[in-house]
Protein backbone atom coordinates (compact mmCIF):
# COMPACT_ATOMS: atom_id res chain seq x y z
CA UNK A 1 0.00 0.00 0.00
CA UNK A 2 1.24 3.65 -1.32
CA UNK A 3 1.86 6.49 1.64
CA UNK A 4 1.82 9.93 0.85
CA UNK A 5 2.08 12.97 2.68
CA UNK A 6 -0.53 13.59 4.79
CA UNK A 7 -2.96 16.60 4.48
CA UNK A 8 -6.11 15.93 6.09
CA UNK A 9 -7.48 14.77 9.91
CA UNK A 10 -8.74 11.80 8.45
CA UNK A 11 -5.56 10.52 6.81
CA UNK A 12 -3.97 11.53 9.96
CA UNK A 13 -6.02 8.98 12.08
CA UNK A 14 -5.40 6.35 9.56
CA UNK A 15 -1.73 6.45 9.58
CA UNK A 16 -1.84 6.81 13.39
CA UNK A 17 -3.58 3.78 13.94
CA UNK A 18 -1.62 1.40 11.38
CA UNK A 19 1.41 3.01 13.06
CA UNK A 20 0.35 1.68 16.59
CA UNK A 21 -0.01 -1.52 15.02
CA UNK A 22 2.96 -1.72 13.32
CA UNK A 23 4.76 -0.61 17.33
CA UNK A 24 3.14 -3.80 18.97
CA UNK A 25 4.47 -5.56 15.82
CA UNK A 26 7.88 -4.79 16.55
CA UNK A 27 9.11 -5.62 13.11
CA UNK A 28 13.17 -6.61 12.88
CA UNK A 29 15.46 -3.76 11.49
CA UNK A 30 15.47 -3.56 7.63
CA UNK A 31 12.35 -5.45 6.68
CA UNK A 32 9.73 -4.02 4.62
CA UNK A 33 7.22 -3.62 7.49
CA UNK A 34 10.32 -1.61 10.07
CA UNK A 35 10.66 0.57 7.20
CA UNK A 36 6.89 1.59 6.61
CA UNK A 37 6.78 1.99 10.50
CA UNK A 38 9.92 4.76 10.02
CA UNK A 39 7.71 6.24 7.15
CA UNK A 40 4.93 6.17 8.81
CA UNK A 41 6.20 7.99 12.01
CA UNK A 42 8.24 10.47 10.28
CA UNK A 43 4.87 11.72 8.13
CA UNK A 44 2.96 11.71 11.38
CA UNK A 45 5.01 13.62 12.87
CA UNK A 46 5.37 16.14 10.58
CA UNK A 47 1.67 16.57 10.13
CA UNK A 48 1.32 17.21 13.77
CA UNK A 49 3.95 19.74 13.91
CA UNK A 50 2.58 21.67 11.60
CA UNK A 51 -1.02 21.15 12.74
CA UNK A 52 -0.83 20.67 16.10
CA UNK A 53 1.65 23.03 16.72
CA UNK A 54 1.40 23.01 20.56
CA UNK A 55 4.14 22.27 23.18
CA UNK A 56 4.44 18.72 24.09
CA UNK A 57 7.12 16.86 26.22
CA UNK A 58 9.81 14.79 24.74
CA UNK A 59 10.11 11.34 25.88
CA UNK A 60 12.16 11.46 28.28
CA UNK A 61 10.02 14.43 29.98
CA UNK A 62 7.37 12.48 29.46
CA UNK A 63 8.70 9.13 31.55
CA UNK A 64 9.88 11.49 34.28
CA UNK A 65 6.36 13.09 34.43
CA UNK A 66 4.97 9.91 34.70
CA UNK A 67 7.81 8.34 37.57
CA UNK A 68 6.84 11.73 40.04
CA UNK A 69 3.08 10.86 39.46
CA UNK A 70 3.31 7.08 39.92
CA UNK A 71 6.37 7.98 42.95
CA UNK A 72 8.38 5.27 40.90
CA UNK A 73 12.61 5.01 40.87
CA UNK A 74 14.67 3.79 38.40
CA UNK A 75 14.76 0.69 39.05
CA UNK A 76 10.95 0.44 38.83
CA UNK A 77 11.40 1.35 34.93
CA UNK A 78 13.86 -1.86 34.59
CA UNK A 79 10.82 -4.23 33.33
CA UNK A 80 10.26 -1.23 30.78
CA UNK A 81 13.66 -0.40 29.52
CA UNK A 82 15.77 -3.61 30.09
CA UNK A 83 18.52 -3.04 32.91
CA UNK A 84 19.27 -0.36 35.39
CA UNK A 85 22.30 0.86 33.58
CA UNK A 86 19.69 0.95 30.67
CA UNK A 87 17.36 3.00 32.40
CA UNK A 88 20.18 5.28 33.40
CA UNK A 89 21.53 6.16 29.65
CA UNK A 90 17.76 6.52 28.47
CA UNK A 91 16.79 8.89 31.36
CA UNK A 92 20.14 10.77 30.79
CA UNK A 93 19.50 10.56 27.30
CA UNK A 94 22.63 8.85 26.38
CA UNK A 95 20.76 5.87 24.87
CA UNK A 96 17.45 6.20 22.48
CA UNK A 97 14.47 4.55 23.07
CA UNK A 98 13.92 1.59 20.93
CA UNK A 99 10.62 -0.19 19.65
CA UNK A 100 10.39 -2.67 22.27
CA UNK A 101 10.76 -0.03 25.13
CA UNK A 102 8.11 2.10 23.68
CA UNK A 103 5.55 -0.61 23.49
CA UNK A 104 6.62 -1.43 26.98
CA UNK A 105 6.18 2.25 27.99
CA UNK A 106 3.29 2.46 26.13
CA UNK A 107 1.49 -1.06 27.84
CA UNK A 108 3.10 -0.38 31.16
CA UNK A 109 2.62 3.56 31.73
CA UNK A 110 0.10 3.97 29.65
CA UNK A 111 2.35 7.02 28.16
CA UNK A 112 1.38 8.24 24.67
CA UNK A 113 3.41 6.23 21.90
CA UNK A 114 2.99 9.39 19.70
CA UNK A 115 4.90 11.39 22.52
CA UNK A 116 7.36 8.33 22.90
CA UNK A 117 8.14 8.45 19.01
CA UNK A 118 9.37 11.92 19.17
CA UNK A 119 12.94 12.13 18.31
CA UNK A 120 14.48 12.28 21.98
CA UNK A 121 17.41 14.89 22.44
CA UNK A 122 20.21 12.35 22.73
CA UNK A 123 23.31 14.37 24.34
CA UNK A 124 24.84 13.91 21.13
CA UNK A 125 24.93 16.14 18.56
CA UNK A 126 23.10 16.39 15.54
CA UNK A 127 24.80 16.01 12.16
CA UNK A 128 24.26 19.81 11.64
CA UNK A 129 25.79 20.60 14.44
CA UNK A 130 29.08 18.69 14.87
CA UNK A 131 31.59 20.32 15.09
CA UNK A 132 34.12 18.95 12.36
CA UNK A 133 37.41 21.01 13.34
CA UNK A 134 37.38 18.45 16.81
CA UNK A 135 38.07 15.43 14.65
CA UNK A 136 41.68 14.55 14.77
CA UNK A 137 42.31 15.50 11.08
CA UNK A 138 46.11 15.66 11.67
CA UNK A 139 46.28 12.04 12.88
CA UNK A 140 43.51 10.92 10.20
CA UNK A 141 45.71 11.98 7.49
CA UNK A 142 49.32 10.76 9.05
CA UNK A 143 47.63 7.55 8.66
CA UNK A 144 46.20 8.11 5.28
CA UNK A 145 42.54 8.11 6.21
CA UNK A 146 42.22 11.28 4.34
CA UNK A 147 44.23 12.72 1.80
CA UNK A 148 44.86 16.67 2.44
CA UNK A 149 48.23 19.28 2.48
CA UNK A 150 48.26 20.73 5.72
CA UNK A 151 47.14 23.60 3.61
CA UNK A 152 44.00 21.79 3.01
CA UNK A 153 43.39 21.14 6.73
CA UNK A 154 42.89 24.45 8.08
CA UNK A 155 39.19 25.73 7.35
CA UNK A 156 37.98 22.22 5.32
CA UNK A 157 37.34 20.01 8.20
CA UNK A 158 33.19 19.47 7.27
CA UNK A 159 34.82 19.21 3.47
CA UNK A 160 36.99 16.60 4.24
CA UNK A 161 35.00 14.55 7.11
CA UNK A 162 32.32 14.44 4.54
CA UNK A 163 34.73 13.19 2.01
CA UNK A 164 35.80 10.46 4.28
CA UNK A 165 32.36 9.84 5.38
CA UNK A 166 30.73 9.07 1.76
CA UNK A 167 31.75 5.48 1.67
CA UNK A 168 29.10 5.31 4.32
CA UNK A 169 25.89 7.11 2.47
CA UNK A 170 23.45 5.21 1.31
CA UNK A 171 24.02 1.81 4.20
CA UNK A 172 24.80 3.89 6.90
CA UNK A 173 24.24 7.27 6.55
CA UNK A 174 26.89 9.76 8.60
CA UNK A 175 24.16 10.94 10.63
CA UNK A 176 23.40 7.61 12.09
CA UNK A 177 26.81 7.46 13.05
CA UNK A 178 26.38 10.09 14.86
CA UNK A 179 23.07 9.23 16.46
CA UNK A 180 24.59 5.92 18.07
CA UNK A 181 24.65 5.39 21.29
CA UNK A 182 28.26 5.52 22.84
CA UNK A 183 28.14 2.13 25.51
CA UNK A 184 32.14 3.02 27.12
CA UNK A 185 34.31 1.03 29.41
CA UNK A 186 36.57 3.61 30.54
CA UNK A 187 37.88 4.81 33.44
CA UNK A 188 38.89 7.88 31.85
CA UNK A 189 37.06 10.14 29.49
CA UNK A 190 36.93 9.11 25.56
CA UNK A 191 37.47 11.43 23.00
CA UNK A 192 34.08 11.59 21.25
CA UNK A 193 34.83 12.94 17.76
CA UNK A 194 38.30 10.46 17.75
CA UNK A 195 35.58 7.47 18.82
CA UNK A 196 33.70 8.44 16.03
CA UNK A 197 36.40 8.85 13.43
CA UNK A 198 37.56 5.38 14.41
CA UNK A 199 34.55 4.00 13.94
CA UNK A 200 33.21 5.15 10.74
CA UNK A 201 37.15 3.80 10.02
CA UNK A 202 36.16 0.67 11.22
CA UNK A 203 32.47 0.38 9.15
CA UNK A 204 34.17 1.55 6.06
CA UNK A 205 37.03 -1.31 6.29
CA UNK A 206 33.44 -3.64 7.34
CA UNK A 207 32.17 -2.77 4.30
CA UNK A 208 34.91 -2.59 1.88
CA UNK A 209 36.38 -5.78 3.27
CA UNK A 210 34.77 -7.65 5.23
CA UNK A 211 32.89 -11.11 4.52
CA UNK A 212 30.49 -11.89 1.89
CA UNK A 213 28.71 -14.21 3.90
CA UNK A 214 25.32 -12.80 5.16
CA UNK A 215 24.97 -13.42 9.28
CA UNK A 216 22.58 -15.53 10.45
CA UNK A 217 21.25 -13.92 13.63
CA UNK A 218 21.74 -16.16 16.36
CA UNK A 219 25.09 -17.71 14.93
CA UNK A 220 27.12 -16.36 17.99
CA UNK A 221 26.60 -18.73 21.11
CA UNK A 222 29.06 -20.03 24.06
CA UNK A 223 29.35 -22.77 21.80
CA UNK A 224 30.25 -20.89 18.94
CA UNK A 225 32.76 -19.26 21.00
CA UNK A 226 34.02 -22.34 22.30
CA UNK A 227 35.01 -23.01 18.50
CA UNK A 228 36.62 -19.82 18.08
CA UNK A 229 38.98 -20.16 21.07
CA UNK A 230 39.98 -23.58 19.98
CA UNK A 231 42.25 -21.82 17.03
CA UNK A 232 44.30 -20.14 19.69
CA UNK A 233 46.49 -23.19 19.64
CA UNK A 234 48.03 -22.14 16.14
CA UNK A 235 50.34 -19.59 16.45
CA UNK A 236 48.95 -18.06 13.60
CA UNK A 237 45.33 -18.27 15.61
CA UNK A 238 44.33 -14.38 15.32
CA UNK A 239 44.66 -14.96 11.66
CA UNK A 240 42.57 -18.06 11.53
CA UNK A 241 39.82 -16.57 14.28
CA UNK A 242 39.28 -13.54 11.61
CA UNK A 243 38.95 -16.54 8.59
CA UNK A 244 36.33 -18.07 10.47
CA UNK A 245 34.69 -15.48 12.24
CA UNK A 246 34.38 -14.38 8.28
CA UNK A 247 33.02 -17.38 7.04
CA UNK A 248 30.15 -16.76 9.39
CA UNK A 249 29.33 -13.29 8.04
CA UNK A 250 31.27 -11.46 11.13
CA UNK A 251 33.48 -8.83 10.43
CA UNK A 252 36.61 -8.69 12.81
CA UNK A 253 38.43 -5.12 11.68
CA UNK A 254 41.94 -4.49 13.48
CA UNK A 255 43.16 -0.92 13.51
CA UNK A 256 45.04 1.27 16.15
CA UNK A 257 43.32 3.43 18.33
CA UNK A 258 43.56 6.90 17.94
CA UNK A 259 44.61 9.57 20.57
CA UNK A 260 42.70 10.07 23.62
CA UNK A 261 40.32 6.91 23.35
CA UNK A 262 42.40 4.37 25.55
CA UNK A 263 40.34 1.41 23.41
CA UNK A 264 40.90 -2.57 23.80
CA UNK A 265 38.34 -3.40 20.96
CA UNK A 266 34.29 -2.42 20.25
CA UNK A 267 31.57 -4.37 18.99
CA UNK A 268 28.37 -2.71 16.57
CA UNK A 269 25.95 -3.92 14.40
CA UNK A 270 26.05 -2.47 10.39
CA UNK A 271 22.54 -1.35 9.77
CA UNK A 272 22.01 -4.58 7.74
CA UNK A 273 22.81 -6.72 10.77
CA UNK A 274 26.01 -7.70 10.39
CA UNK A 275 28.07 -7.73 13.66
CA UNK A 276 31.57 -6.17 13.41
CA UNK A 277 33.86 -6.14 15.51
CA UNK A 278 37.02 -3.86 15.97
CA UNK A 279 40.44 -4.53 17.83
CA UNK A 280 43.19 -2.35 18.37
CA UNK A 281 46.29 -4.49 19.88
CA UNK A 282 47.15 -1.85 21.80
CA UNK A 283 48.95 -4.12 23.91
CA UNK A 284 50.18 -6.62 21.40
CA UNK A 285 49.95 -9.61 23.67
CA UNK A 286 48.21 -12.59 22.79
CA UNK A 287 46.42 -13.32 26.31
CA UNK A 288 44.94 -9.76 25.37
CA UNK A 289 44.04 -10.52 21.78
CA UNK A 290 42.20 -13.53 23.07
CA UNK A 291 40.15 -11.77 26.01
CA UNK A 292 39.39 -8.87 23.93
CA UNK A 293 38.15 -11.24 20.94
CA UNK A 294 36.25 -13.29 23.29
CA UNK A 295 34.69 -10.31 25.13
CA UNK A 296 33.40 -8.75 22.47
CA UNK A 297 31.59 -11.50 21.05
CA UNK A 298 30.01 -12.25 24.20
CA UNK A 299 28.33 -8.15 23.82
CA UNK A 300 27.61 -9.89 20.23
CA UNK A 301 25.67 -13.02 22.09
CA UNK A 302 24.12 -11.58 24.79
CA UNK A 303 23.44 -7.98 24.29
CA UNK A 304 24.45 -6.10 20.36
CA UNK A 305 20.73 -6.32 18.93
CA UNK A 306 20.53 -2.91 18.40
CA UNK A 307 21.84 -0.57 15.74
CA UNK A 308 22.07 2.48 17.47
CA UNK A 309 24.35 1.17 20.37
CA UNK A 310 28.36 0.53 20.00
CA UNK A 311 30.41 -1.40 22.82
CA UNK A 312 33.22 0.56 23.47
CA UNK A 313 36.21 -1.18 25.82
CA UNK A 314 39.01 0.00 27.66
CA UNK A 315 39.69 -3.68 29.14
CA UNK A 316 42.27 -2.18 31.73
CA UNK A 317 39.40 -1.40 33.73
CA UNK A 318 38.53 -4.05 36.28
CA UNK A 319 36.04 -2.94 38.16
CA UNK A 320 32.69 -2.08 36.45
CA UNK A 321 29.45 -1.75 38.01
CA UNK A 322 27.74 -1.97 34.14
CA UNK A 323 25.92 -5.59 34.62
CA UNK A 324 26.81 -6.18 30.61
CA UNK A 325 30.18 -5.60 30.90
CA UNK A 326 30.22 -8.31 33.97
CA UNK A 327 28.26 -10.44 31.65
CA UNK A 328 29.98 -10.22 29.24
CA UNK A 329 33.29 -9.97 31.46
CA UNK A 330 32.15 -13.88 32.85
CA UNK A 331 30.87 -15.25 29.38
CA UNK A 332 34.68 -14.52 28.17
CA UNK A 333 36.59 -15.92 31.24
CA UNK A 334 34.26 -19.13 30.89
CA UNK A 335 34.95 -19.29 27.14
CA UNK A 336 38.37 -19.40 27.78
CA UNK A 337 39.15 -20.97 30.74
CA UNK A 338 35.76 -22.73 32.44
CA UNK A 339 35.36 -22.48 35.96
CA UNK A 340 35.11 -26.69 36.58
CA UNK A 341 38.42 -28.06 37.12
CA UNK A 342 40.25 -24.57 36.92
CA UNK A 343 41.16 -23.91 41.07
CA UNK A 344 42.27 -27.35 41.30
CA UNK A 345 44.40 -27.71 38.18
CA UNK A 346 48.05 -27.70 38.81
CA UNK A 347 48.30 -24.72 36.68
CA UNK A 348 46.15 -23.03 38.73
CA UNK A 349 48.03 -24.20 42.12
CA UNK A 350 51.34 -24.45 40.75
CA UNK A 351 52.20 -21.74 38.14
CA UNK A 352 55.38 -23.38 36.53
CA UNK A 353 55.40 -23.60 32.85
CA UNK A 354 55.14 -27.11 32.78
CA UNK A 355 51.85 -27.07 34.79
CA UNK A 356 50.53 -24.11 31.98
CA UNK A 357 51.78 -26.19 29.06
CA UNK A 358 49.94 -29.32 30.17
CA UNK A 359 46.54 -27.68 31.05
CA UNK A 360 46.72 -25.72 28.19
CA UNK A 361 46.50 -28.90 25.68
CA UNK A 362 44.23 -30.31 27.93
CA UNK A 363 41.90 -27.62 26.68
CA UNK A 364 43.00 -27.83 23.61
CA UNK A 365 44.19 -23.49 24.06
CA UNK A 366 47.47 -21.33 23.65
CA UNK A 367 49.63 -21.31 26.97
CA UNK A 368 49.49 -17.77 26.72
CA UNK A 369 45.53 -17.73 27.38
CA UNK A 370 46.19 -19.96 31.10
CA UNK A 371 49.31 -17.36 31.79
CA UNK A 372 47.13 -14.12 30.77
CA UNK A 373 44.73 -15.93 33.87
CA UNK A 374 46.94 -16.55 36.55
CA UNK A 375 48.54 -12.77 35.92
CA UNK A 376 44.63 -11.86 36.30
CA UNK A 377 43.53 -13.76 39.18
CA UNK A 378 47.48 -12.58 41.40
CA UNK A 379 47.19 -9.57 40.06
CA UNK A 380 51.03 -9.70 39.21
CA UNK A 381 51.77 -8.77 35.90
CA UNK A 382 55.75 -9.44 36.19
CA UNK A 383 55.45 -13.38 35.84
CA UNK A 384 55.30 -15.34 32.96
CA UNK A 385 56.24 -12.69 30.87
CA UNK A 386 57.50 -15.37 28.40
CA UNK A 387 54.55 -16.66 28.04
CA UNK A 388 51.71 -14.38 27.61
CA UNK A 389 53.18 -13.79 23.98
CA UNK A 390 54.27 -10.46 24.06
CA UNK A 391 54.65 -9.11 20.06
CA UNK A 392 53.37 -12.02 18.89
CA UNK A 393 50.27 -10.41 17.11
CA UNK A 394 50.64 -7.00 15.43
CA UNK A 395 52.76 -8.94 13.06
CA UNK A 396 50.55 -11.61 11.58
CA UNK A 397 48.26 -8.03 10.27
CA UNK A 398 51.11 -6.23 8.46
CA UNK A 399 48.78 -3.05 7.78
CA UNK A 400 49.42 -1.92 10.75
CA UNK A 401 52.88 -1.72 9.72
CA UNK A 402 54.47 2.37 9.93
CA UNK A 403 51.29 3.39 12.22
CA UNK A 404 52.49 4.41 15.52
Amino acid sequence: MSVQVIKNKTQHEKYFLELEQLIALDPESGTSAADRLELLATLVEKYEKEYFPIDRPDPIEAIQFRMEEQTLRQKDLIPYIGSRSKVSEVLSRKRPLTLPMIRALHKGLGIPTDILLQEATTGEEGIEEVDWEKFPLREMKKREWIEASPKEIRGNASKLMHRFLSPLEGKIPASTLFKRSLHERASRSMDKYALRAWTARILIRAKKEGPKKEYIAGTVTEKFMQEVVQLSWSNSGPLLAQEFLANHGIALIIERHLPKTHLDGASMLAVNGRPVIGMTLRHNRLDNFWFTLMHELAHVCLHLKDTNVIYYDDLDIEKNDDPEEKEADFLASETLIPRSGWKSSHACQQKTLNAISDFASKLGIHPAIVAGRIRHETKNFKILNQVVGHGKVEFLFPSLDGIK
